[in-house]
Parts: C-alpha cells; structure tokens; sequence
C-alpha cells in the first residue's frame, strides 16, 4: 500500500520531494522531483525489458526453442554476470573523469537494445549450434553495456536524487517493473502467431523498451560533478588483495558470496527444466513470467525489513528458500498430473526468484554496512572481480546437464544453495567484518 502511493504521488507531480534537499546542491535539488519521476519511468521500463527479453528467461527459452545445444545454455547467466561486474573496474574510472554521466547509461542502453535486435537474424538464419554461439557473443557486449550503465546509475543517482528519497525511488522501481511484468506475462499467452514468432516479438519489444528507458534516462537534468582521475584496475586489485588477507570477516563474507552465487545464477536452469517438462509453449512463458513479476513486487517490502535488522540472515534465508524451490522443482519431475507440475514450477519460480532478490539486496546491504568509505570502492571492486571471474565455471553446468537432465542440475542447485546457507551462516554481522 505504501509502495501504491508513493508511486501515485510521484507520478501526482508531487513537489515535496525538492523542498528541501540534505545530500545534493541546490541546483539539483530545484529538479529532484522531475528527476525522480524521469528516472522512475526509466526503472520501470528498464525492469520490464530485462524481463521480457532478458537473460534470466526469455534468451535461454528462445535457445531452447531452436534447438541449441544445452552447454550453451549452461553459459548464458555465467557470461552475464562475469561480463556485467569484471568491466566495472576499467569503466568506473573512465566514468569518473566525465562532468555529465548520464549519456553513458543512454549510449549502453542503445546498446543493449541493438544486441537483442541482433540475436534474432542469428536465431532465424544461422544454425543452432552457430546461433547459440552467436547469442553468447552478443550477450558479452550487452552485459559489458550493462555493468556500465550500473555504474553510471550509481553516480547520476548520487548527484541528482536526495539521499532520503534513494531507497524510496529504488523500491518504486522495482515495484512498477514487477506490476508491467505480471500484466505482460498475462498478456502473452493471448499473442496470435506461434511460440518461435512471441518469442521474436518478446525480443524486439525487450530492444523498445530499452531505448525507451534510454530516453528517460537522458532526460534527466544533472548538472557537472567533480571530475576525479581513473583509478588504475591492477593497484585497485592489489589493493583488494591486501584487504583480503587482512579481514577474515571479509574473506568469509567473500566465500559465502560465491557460494550464494549460484542462487542468482539460477532462473535461466529453472527455465530450462520448465521447457523440458512442459514444452516450449508461449503459455508456459507467460505464466513463469508472471511468477516472476510476483516475486518482484513482493520481493521489495519483504527483504527490505529484514535487511534492516540484519542483512546476514537476509542471505541465510535467501538460501534456504532456494533449497525449498530446488526441493519442489524436483518433486514436479515425479508428478504425473499435468495442471499439479504447472502448479508446482509456477511455486518453484515465485520461491527462487524472491531468493534471487533476497540474495542481491542482502550482498550489497551487507558490504555497503560493513565497509568504511574511504575503501567501500575497493571492497566492492575486488569482491565483484573475485564473483564475475568464478562466475564462468558455473557455466560447466550446462555440460553436467547434458549427462543427467535438467532435473539433475535442478538438484546441484539445491545441493549447492544448502552449502551456501552454511558459508552465510559463518559470515559475522556486518558490523563485525572488519574487527579482529
């Protein structure tokens, strides 16, 4: 409810928010409210199109549907979350030397949606095999575009929107591309034309969506920053390394990162095994979209009070509720009754992807509470090199999902989530990290 009205006041014009502004210049402050708005209807369009033609389902479903290969499929969240945090190292410096950052996130948006148009002349001429290759190709240069664009975001945020109204407008978000993503899910099992051609309109309106977004985004008003030399990536690196050996807190917070790793890794898997139980059907897209967007919009308040109180059990929780959607995936696989395993993969997504959501508010809560500020960049920088890096191996599960099935690697994510609840369980309170 309080999510609904915050939305309504904004979209209301709602002039409070520039009255009075504590973390921002006064300049910016004279546009906090027509910011807030420009860069809400950019979330809410950002967070459709990485879900109608993202590489969480959509791609992997639209793989699925050609034919490709199932290592390949195993690659497709890998490479995203590699090539979304291993660049951020090298474009945060460049970013930083710019008075005016956020064309850097309009560009990467033009980008991202030039890469989606791309994939579908790959997927209609070439051949499965080639095609999947191709999507991986593509996926790298939208990804690196993507982790540029998030590191813009922070920046532009930062400069234009007033620190007590950062959350708010970061939950409305997420709540406004939860909502459009239930009613597009809803809608595209009413689509005439077959799965393959709802497939290349999913992906086109994804490439729309993003250049929409784009132009919201460039609209923002911001005005010249302070303007700060490049930080060079290896003695950010070494400088990484050294907090590592120094803090056993941050060493087991880094361990249980890449054991939670695999949760945030794990939809495009979930979406594989649904195709394999229940067909590639356009239907099918629909509804586990849907779950999806459930999982958003519930996602948001309920993590959000728990992170407040501790972000370590936030993790703990996240995996655990993993565990339980991994648990009931595989149960489907013995179902006989066709509406029960709709039923039940349709539970399974709503569970994994509020693991998903629980996982990521509660890695960044944790690092943001639990470093200083003077080295938050380089804690961040080295923790997300260290993740994207063993990011790849987990593409491996693609090949071990050639031997056992889909529902075989179903269940090495629910093996691997039930570690990851004991390496969150060792990490101290994020107030503990860095003392001895």
């Amino acid at each position: 409810m309080r999510k609904t009205a915050v939305f309504k006041s904004v979209l209301a014009d709602d002039d409070s928010l520039d009255r009075a502004c504590k973390s921002i210049p006064e300049e910016a402050c004279r546009h906090s409210a027509r910011n807030y708005r420009a860069n809400l209807m950019n979330g809410a369009a950002s967070k459709l199109a990485e879900q109608a033609a993202g590489p969480n389902l959509v791609i992997p479903w639209l793989l699925q549907a050609i034919g490709t290969p199932v290592w390949i499929l195993g690659f497709v969240m890998p490479l995203k979350q590699t090539f979304s945090l291993l660049p951020q190292m090298v474009t945060a410096g460049y970013i930083r030397t710019l008075g005016i950052r956020k064309t850097v996130w309009t560009v990467s948006g033009f980008i991202q949606a030039l890469c989606l148009l791309l994939m579908i002349p790959s997927a209609i001429y070439l051949t499965p095999v080639q095609a999947g290759i191709s999507v991986l190709l593509l996926l790298i240069v939208f990804s690196t575009a993507s982790g540029t664009a998030s590191v813009a975001f922070q920046d532009v945020l930062g400069k234009t929107i007033d620190k007590g109204q950062r959350g708010r407008l970061l939950s409305s978000r997420a709540f406004a591309g939860g909502i459009l993503t239930i009613a597009a899910g809803l809608v595209i099992g009413r689509l005439k034309g077959g799965s393959l051609i709802t497939l290349y309109m999913l992906v086109v309106f994804g490439a729309v969506l993003w250049i929409i977004s784009s132009l919201f985004f460039q609209s923002i008003k911001e005005y010249p920053g302070a303007v700060k030399g490049g930080r060079n990536a290896f003695r950010e690196t070494a400088a990484g390394f050294a907090l590592f050996r120094q803090y056993k807190g941050f060493r087991q917070y880094l361990y249980g990162r890449i054991a939670l790793n695999i949760i945030e890794i794990a939809v495009p898997f979930y979406a594989f095994y649904a195709s394999e139980l229940l067909g590639t059907s356009k239907a099918g897209l629909g509804l586990f979209m849907t779950a999806i967007g459930v999982s958003q919009v519930i996602s948001s308040p309920f993590w959000g009070r728990a992170a407040d109180e501790t972000s370590r059990k936030v993790m703990i929780q996240s995996a655990l509720i993993s565990v339980a959607a991994a648990v009931l995936a595989v149960v489907c696989y013995f179902l006989t009754d066709h509406l029960a395993v709709y039923a039940g993969l349709l539970t399974a997504f709503v569970l994994i992807g509020l693991a998903e959501a629980g996982v990521r508010l509660g890695r960044k809560t944790y690092l943001v509470d639990a470093t200083p500020a003077e080295n938050k960049s380089t804690f961040t920088a080295f923790s997300n090199s260290a993740v994207g890096i063993l990011s790849l191996f987990a593409g491996l599960l693609g090949l071990l999902a050639e031997k056992t099935g889909a529902a075989g690697i179903i269940a090495v994510i629910g093996a691997m989530s039930l570690i990851a609840v004991f390496a969150a369980a060792r990490m101290p309170e994020a107030d503990d990290m860095l003392k001895d």
